[in-house]
């Protein structure tokens, strides 16, 4: 079984069962099976003792008496007694004779039909071993192989000095122990029978005796006198030899036509994708010679190229093919959703398992699966948790494959440092992972193939033409790069404005709009959520009333629906809006609002999205024309990379014949323009440094903490690979690389995060290792900003003085992030009424944590403070509030208008107190101090991951089903993971706004998850099964095996055969 070690093996080999009548019911398929298993060869691994028990055994009772009777004895079934007996009683006198015999030159034949046996001594003893040894030690763990051979090698010897003895071979001593174990000095030198063992045979047994008394001499037995660490090298060697043979073996495994794969696959992305055909850059990368030589690789090409369908070939020949599991990383929840959702069909169809790390859902360390493979769908976080998990529990060598898309992420802030962390670890830890890099916008690939040790392939190819104009004033001018300023001329809108459109819509986006809606789609980039929302509701003010009509029920079916998700609340400016096919996309809307408007425009029912550029690098919503607003994301000036990502959009295969891209220009920013678009693409650079406590200190914490790097020259080999290490010289002008990271560790050495002595290869005159401290593992195993490691640990220290459990307030005070609180202006009128309407106990919450009443009373009323109360506490416990109503309310429209903040921040809020709630637990469980916190952030943290009523959990489980959703299928009966899962299509979409694509995908991502829960359990009760490998020698006694044997009994009475 793989994965299991070599000292632990237990399982039962039954040959497969000859053509007979089905067996009736659970009780006669327990007949059948022990039937055909005492009918053939059995042969049981005994974990408790290295030695092969090994029975012949005929039975040909056919009766479907209930054999086992309470599984205590077979006693009861006296054919069986007699047909055991008369079997050992055959095997005596072929013993016998085989004894008297002075030609021993037969060659020893095993019929267990017949119940034949004959032994060949002596002079044929290596004919035995080469047709009965290699018959019954086939199927050896390695471990007990090399136990064998080296029995087999001391008896040889022995026998060379005697000459005497003819069943000491360890074949002979397996035969000898199998049939007759009670005469444990082995059959005498002369050629007379053993009398102890006539005596033995003559006696009544039960089978389950006879394995009593197997077990028992098995724990006698003499051990070989061999070095046993150098018997456990050997057996370790052996063990990963054959590992690495499996795996070259699997690397040239060809399933199909389809690259490797089934011809099933192939009909797959036909049925759930509609792609009948690659495009040839897509066929030729998957055949790049580096790929077949399992290379690491960066892929880049336009946006809209066909990027990932090669990622998700690849991911499906590494889960099937080579039998390995993958991680695929993504930069934002919403697209590890989305992608959950998409390849949970796959899975159910394939056989692989689709696990979901985003947000507060995933297990650490994940669940090691029992047959399945896992594809591990993640963010950019918990891609890196899950990396530190695999290398901790020594299982990154199960992951055969890593995709990272959007890699051009790893130059952008703290979250591009802890991509570059948890490649680096993949590169150091583990020489069989393969890495697959892939981008639309990548300039320093040089750099990035020099740290990720990969091949680069890039192709300028897109499925439909991308046409980039820039607009200045009523002039539209096309980007030429062979022209002198960058553009050539095109043309003059055509369209004519009143003076009073004219100065309410300045850049003519009405003009540039209605070129294209409503019979084609169009998305307009805006600096701003504010100005996303003035957009919109202007663009609607000066459309003709025909717009309307276009789609008009499914428009009003829309507005329907988000006004359900609103529980009777619906936003006013997409009241006005919806009804010309224009809504607005940014992250002020509820996840809800957000994935029925990205539906509702994917089915054209919505024309026009007025989107900040968080679409960009979102979901894929392409349209026919994308217009830039202006040159800016907020207040700063576009940056390349930004821009292509946005014009990218532009475009829909199979749809447009052209895709167009403008960006509006005002006359100042013109040559900042002519700049921006002759540029080259941003380089990505290593973030470690400049995020210092996400970067470069978490990062050598969690180097010590896993035991990858241990001292200081380790820990400089180590950064020597990472992207930092190939561009220190250019990021760091002023300090060398040794003197970054001595720095650094003498900081986590101040904090109490490390300890040890920091010493350079020259001043240490043996090696000096650091080690991490409790505290420190905490931190990093939590994924807590070091920045706030401290803060934290004194919160909870002081919250276990006065925990306050009447309510969940303090609680959620202690799960409030540090991050959001100094982006918090509380509203002190609302921060004083929420605080007056708390209970005298919940008030005491307020005292405790630092925030006195007097000066929330004092700062409604205008008056002058005094008092010095920590400003960070009184933003955490606002937002605390928060939380607090949105528990008891569990509506967001509800508490946004309460605390007057827009829905979006609201859920943003939950969103990141659900994630963090979940580091925090992580957080407590390093630190025996904090048990008590364990139980309750575990039941706070789902509560804040879904904060709906507890009957609507169950059915929110399932990706892509959010709580509007839940409702509808709660409402319409399907009340559980399983109604779900086994729910038909076509009763499916009689809900409302669930089309038959949304209902196939619910069902399959139901059976996933279902899947992946009876995987769990299961892994869960071979764990419990499973023999200690460290339970000394001794303990091993005859109860564990009689357990074991009566498990066994219990699942082959109810024909079941089972692997442990």
């Amino acid at each position: 079984m793989e994965g299991v070690g070599p000292a632990v093996r237990r399982r039962c080999l039954l040959p497969a069962c000859r053509q007979e009548a089905e067996p009736r019911g659970v009780l006669h398929l327990g007949l059948h099976v022990l039937k055909h298993a005492l009918n053939c060869e059995s042969t049981l691994y005994l974990p408790w003792h290295n030695h092969k028990f090994t029975t012949f055994l005929q039975y040909n009772n056919d009766s479907e008496e209930d054999m086992f009777g309470n599984y205590d004895s077979f006693s009861g079934n006296d054919s069986l007694l007699a047909q055991v007996d008369d079997l050992e009683q055959k095997y005596m006198q072929s013993a016998d004779f085989a004894l008297h015999q002075e030609n021993l030159e037969d060659k020893a034949v095993v019929e267990p039909a017949s119940g034949k046996l004959h032994i060949q001594h002596s002079k044929s003893k290596e004919l035995v071993t080469q047709e009965l040894g290699d018959f019954i030690l086939d199927d050896l763990p390695c471990s007990q192989q090399l136990y064998f051979e080296e029995v087999d090698a001391s008896t040889k010897q022995a026998n060379a000095n005697t000459g005497n003895n003819h069943m000491n071979s360890g074949l002979g001593r397996i035969l000898n122990q199998s049939f007759c174990h009670n005469d444990v000095e082995h059959t005498k030198t002369n050629n007379e029978p053993s009398p102890n063992i006539r005596t033995d045979l003559n006696k009544r047994k039960c089978l389950k005796d006879h394995l009593k008394s197997a077990m028992a001499g098995n724990a006698k037995a003499q051990a070989p006198q061999i070095s046993k660490t150098k018997q456990l090298k050997e057996a370790i060697l052996s063990e990963e030899l054959c590992v690495a043979k499996e795996t070259i073996e699997a690397f040239s495994v060809d399933l199909g036509p389809f690259y490797g794969l089934p011809s099933k696959v192939k009909d797959l992305f036909v049925q759930f994708r509609g792609i009948e055909k690659l495009y040839e850059w897509q066929h030729t990368c998957l055949t790049l010679e580096s790929l077949q030589r399992r290379k690491n690789l960066i892929y880049s090409l336009p946006t809209s190229g066909g990027k990932t369908l090669v990622a998700e070939i690849l991911i499906l020949q590494e889960l099937l093919c080579r039998q390995k599991d993958v991680l695929m990383i993504l930069p934002y929840v919403a697209i590890v959703q989305e992608k959950v959702w998409a390849l949970s069909s796959f899975g159910v169809e394939l056989g692989f398992l689709v696990e979901e790390y985003a947000g507060s859902k995933g297990r650490f360390p994940p669940i090691k699966r029992r047959t399945k493979k896992s594809l591990y769908i993640a963010t950019i976080e918990k891609g890196h948790g899950l990396v530190n998990a695999l290398i901790e529990t020594r299982r990154i060598g199960d992951l055969g494959l890593v995709v990272v898309d959007e890699l051009h992420m790893i130059g952008e802030g703290s979250r591009g440092a802890i991509l570059e962390m948890t490649l680096a670890k993949i590169l150091y830890t583990s020489k069989t992972t393969q890495i697959i890099g892939m981008s639309a916008t990548l300039n320093n690939v040089g750099d990035l193939q020099q740290f990720l040790q990969a091949e680069y392939y890039t192709d300028s190819f897109r499925p439909v033409e991308l046409k980039e104009y820039v607009k200045i004033r009523e002039s539209i001018y096309e980007v030429d790069s062979k022209a002198e300023n960058g553009f050539t001329f095109s043309r003059h809108l055509n369209f004519k404005y009143s003076s009073n459109l004219e100065r309410m819509d300045p850049d003519h986006l009405i003009a540039l709009v209605t070129e294209v809606i409503p019979n084609y789609s169009c998305l307009v980039f805006c600096p701003t959520k504010k100005n996303c929302e003035n957009v919109a509701e202007m663009i609607c003010k000066y459309l003709k009333k025909e717009y309307e009509n276009h789609k008009k029920k499914e428009k009003q079916d829309l507005l329907m629906n988000l006004k359900n998700i609103g529980n009777g609340t619906i936003c006013p400016v997409l009241k006005r809006t919806i009804s010309f096919g224009i809504a607005y996309h940014h992250s002020g809307l509820t996840s809800d609002e957000r994935k029925s408007i990205e539906e509702a425009y994917s089915a054209g029912v919505l024309c026009l999205l007025t989107c900040t550029s968080t679409l960009a690098a979102g979901v894929n919503l392409p349209a026919r024309r994308v217009i830039l607003r202006a040159p800016y994301v907020a207040t700063e000036f576009l940056k390349k990379n930004q821009y292509k990502q946005m014009i990218g959009r532009a475009g829909r295969a199979g749809i447009d014949s052209a895709g167009e891209s403008i960006l509006i220009v005002q006359e100042k920013d013109k040559h900042l323009v002519q700049d921006l678009i002759n540029s080259p693409l941003e380089n990505c650079c290593s973030n470690l440094l400049l995020e210092f406590t996400k970067g470069i200190q978490n990062l050598l914490l969690s180097l010590v903490g896993l035991q990858i790097a241990r001292n200081f020259e380790e820990i400089c080999n180590f950064m020597c690979g990472t992207l930092f290490g190939v561009q220190q010289k250019t990021l760091s002008k002023e300090k060398s690389l040794s003197d970054i990271i001595k720095e650094s560790l003498e900081s986590l050495i101040e904090k109490g995060l490390l300890k040890g002595k920091i010493m350079s290869e020259k001043e240490q005159k043996s090696p000096s290792n650091l080690a991490i401290t409790q505290l420190g593992q905490a931190a990093y195993k939590g994924s807590i900003d070091l920045a706030y490691c401290n803060a934290l640990y004194r919160d909870l220290k002081k919250g276990l003085e006065g925990l306050v459990l009447e309510s969940c307030l303090h609680l959620l005070y202690l799960a409030t992030p540090y991050d959001m609180i100094y982006h918090c202006n509380p509203d002190w009128m609302i921060y004083f009424k929420q605080y007056t309407q708390l209970s005298a106990v919940e008030q005491k919450v307020a005292d405790i944590v630092g925030v006195p009443e007097s000066f929330i009373t004092k700062k409604a009323s205008g008056q002058v403070i005094r008092t010095d109360v920590d400003i960070g506490v009184i933003n955490r416990l606002y937002l605390s509030f928060v939380l607090y109503a949105l528990l008891k309310d569990t509506n967001v429209w509800v508490v946004s208008e309460k605390f007057n903040l827009s829905r979006g921040y609201v859920q943003n809020l939950l969103n990141s107190a659900a994630t963090f709630c979940s580091c925090v637990l992580h957080f407590c469980e390093e630190l025996e101090e904090f048990w008590v916190y364990k139980a309750l952030l575990t039941e706070l943290t789902k509560r804040l991951t879904y904060c709906v009523k507890a009957e609507l959990i169950p059915l929110m489980e399932v990706a892509g089903v959010l709580e509007a959703r839940a409702k509808q299928l709660y409402n319409a009966g399907y009340k559980t993971l399983a109604h779900l899962a086994n729910a038909n299509p076509e009763i499916l979409v009689k809900i409302e706004h669930v089309s038959r694509r949304q209902a196939r995908q619910i069902i399959s991502s139901a059976k996933m998850l279902l899947s992946e829960k009876v995987e769990a359990l299961q892994e869960e009760v071979e764990e419990l099964l499973r023999m200690p490998t460290d339970t000394p020698e001794g303990l091993m006694s005859c109860h564990s095996s009689q357990y074991s044997l009566d498990f066994l009994l219990i699942f082959l009475k109810h024909g079941c055969y089972m692997m442990v």
